[in-house]
């Protein structure tokens, strides 16, 4: 949409309507939404108003849209997420770890300095449901959204590609999907509360303040892999 375009009702009740299906999963598939065609000759309305509408729920953080790839409701799926396959198969969580506290710190503190005031409400909003969640696989979804948008909001297309690698190999590890088993509820009230701390940095401008949460939350999930890790190994025993 353009910058000097302001929406009108009907696209703006468009998008609403959008938001309702994506959220009841009604035209979803694998997180990805039909083609713009296709979607239009659904809701019965045009490719151009679709696309304005489209445009409202990418400001706000609701899609993703991705080229060459289509418009997600989640984070997309890395552009080279098959060629990471095999790298997948040779690292381990500390690894991912040892990444992730060079990287993500610095993510946190250029969205302070950068992110604009509907994406600090958008963060906000995927920072709040992250909280008060008993299911791991559920903390899972709204974490990868929150930390996704941080990247996102950085600003540096070279620095989002990193943090998409990483993403697409962790979620090729096998040790990925056998940690939400032992996630208990008290360790994701810890994770939230983080979250909490982090979106609150973020939203205040202050970008150390942010990076050294970002530096904790991850310290937090690296001793928590670490300590599932041993539990599988006593059950496996």
């Amino acid at each position: 949409m353009s910058k000097n375009a302001q929406p009108t009702p009907t696209e703006i009740e468009l998008a609403e309507r959008l938001r309702g299906a994506i959220r009841q999963g009604d035209i979803l598939k694998d997180g990805r939404m039909p083609p713009e065609r296709a979607l239009a000759e659904h809701l019965g309305v045009s490719r151009a108003r679709l696309r304005l509408a489209l445009g409202l729920l990418q400001e706000d953080g609701t899609i993703y849209r991705r080229h060459g790839q289509g418009t997600f409701a989640t984070p997309p799926p890395a552009t080279n997420a098959d060629s990471l396959r095999h790298l997948a198969r040779q690292v381990t969580p500390s690894d991912i770890m040892e990444v992730r506290l060079e990287v993500e710190p610095a993510l946190a503190a250029l969205a302070a300095d950068r992110a604009r005031p509907q994406e600090i409400e958008r963060l906000e909003q995927l920072m709040r449901a992250t909280l008060n969640l008993s299911s791991a696989d559920a903390y899972e979804t709204a974490d990868d959204k929150f930390h996704y948008k941080i990247a996102e909001v950085a600003r540096n297309p070279l620095f989002l590609t990193v943090y998409d690698s990483i993403r697409a190999v962790r979620r090729e590890v096998a040790w990925t999907s056998r940690r939400r088993t032992y996630h208990p509820p008290e360790t994701l009230q810890i994770l939230g509360e983080q979250h909490m701390t982090l979106a609150d940095a973020i939203a205040r401008r202050d970008s150390l303040g942010a990076a050294a949460a970002m530096e904790q939350h991850l310290l937090t999930v690296s001793k928590t892999l670490l300590r599932d890790r041993v539990r599988k190994i006593e059950l496996d025993i």
